[in-house]
């Protein structure tokens, strides 16, 4: 997680203390915000200082203030050997399923060619609906039923959902109550022609989709996570992958939001969302995973000529895949 919280923050105690009981490194990424002299016991603190000295190309090139710092966790991680990186925020806090072991295959309801599928609807009633959604989707199918019949898939990337507060947008805190609890279902796993957003909030990626963790620096703060997502989904399906969504396993109590900022900031998702995922879909990309690097590059190369991300991001982009390179190698 990135954090510039002090180290009495109740998460990040938490974390540490369950990650070391569970044998599972704890890494979190400071900003120019955080507090001098950080010191958590269990807890492997990277301020920007100790940042800088990291040997990553991408460390000397990333803004400060800015959520895209936790990019330099991912390869921090990478570099140690991590088989699968779990990534989170420090007002969440882990139920006892967090812990359980998790497993690239996953035996879920299948949905394909189904456009934009609100997952949210899968595991409640309630009308609600994830952050990064595209609003002008809202009124198409809401659930999924129970129809499908399960079977295992290959899924590298799940998102995990949050009771109480979850990962919602602006428009659906300011009209709509919360908290929430969803139910326990059966998890969802979305392929080819099927759309819904990830976050990250409760994120587990695994090894051979470690490139596709990826951040954009030069876009809102907002859609950093929501446009990766929507990439992310897309290279997925040349590789023959799913996206799986499983029920709650963690509980956020979020940190203070000045809500009507961040409608401002989700704007450009609001306008644009529908429309990126329409621009990725239609791109040629290759298949296999040996062409990860290849379809990043050619994904955010969409995103710059149609003015979503800064021209500048392509430049981080290559360094982020040179210091993959060389962390994965190992």
């Amino acid at each position: 997680m990135t954090s510039i919280a002090e180290p009495v923050n109740p998460s990040l105690r938490i974390f540490a203390r369950q990650c070391a009981a569970s044998g599972v490194p704890f890494i979190v990424i400071g900003d120019s915000k955080s507090p001098r002299g950080f010191n958590l016991d269990k807890c492997d603190y990277w301020g920007l200082e100790r940042q800088k000295r990291l040997p990553f190309e991408l460390a000397g090139m990333l803004p400060e203030n800015s959520y895209a710092r936790k990019n330099l966790g991912y390869l921090i991680a990478m570099r140690d050997n991590a088989d699968l990186i779990i990534e989170t925020d420090d007002d969440t806090f882990p139920g006892p399923a967090f812990w359980h072991d998790r497993s690239r295959s996953v035996l879920a309801q299948v949905v394909e060619r189904a456009d934009w599928v609100n997952v949210y609807r899968c595991f409640t009633h309630h009308h609600i609906w994830p952050r990064g959604f595209a609003v002008e989707k809202l009124h198409g199918v809401q659930g999924l039923g129970s129809s499908n019949t399960p079977r295992e898939v290959n899924a590298p990337v799940q998102q995990g959902l949050a009771d109480d507060n979850p990962d919602v947008d602006a428009l659906y805190r300011l009209t709509l109550p919360l908290p929430m609890a969803f139910e326990k279902a059966r998890p969802i796993a979305l392929g080819v022609d099927s759309w819904c957003p990830i976050n990250s909030q409760n994120t587990t990626w695994f090894r051979e989709a470690f490139p596709l963790l990826y951040l954009p620096s030069l876009c809102s703060f907002r859609m950093t996570d929501i446009w990766r997502g929507l990439i992310a989904q897309r290279i997925a399906w040349t590789c023959g992958w799913f996206v799986a969504f499983h029920e709650a396993t963690v509980i956020h109590e979020r940190n203070e939001h000045d809500l009507l900022k961040d409608f401002s900031d989700e704007i450009v998702g609001y306008l644009n969302n529908g429309r990126i995922a329409d621009d990725l879909q239609k791109l040629n990309l290759k298949p296999g995973v040996d062409a990860i690097n290849d379809n990043l590059i050619t994904c955010y190369t969409m995103m710059i000529d149609r003015g979503h991300i800064g021209i500048q991001e392509m430049g981080m982009l290559k360094a982020w895949l040179n210091d993959c390179r060389a962390a994965l190698s190992r």
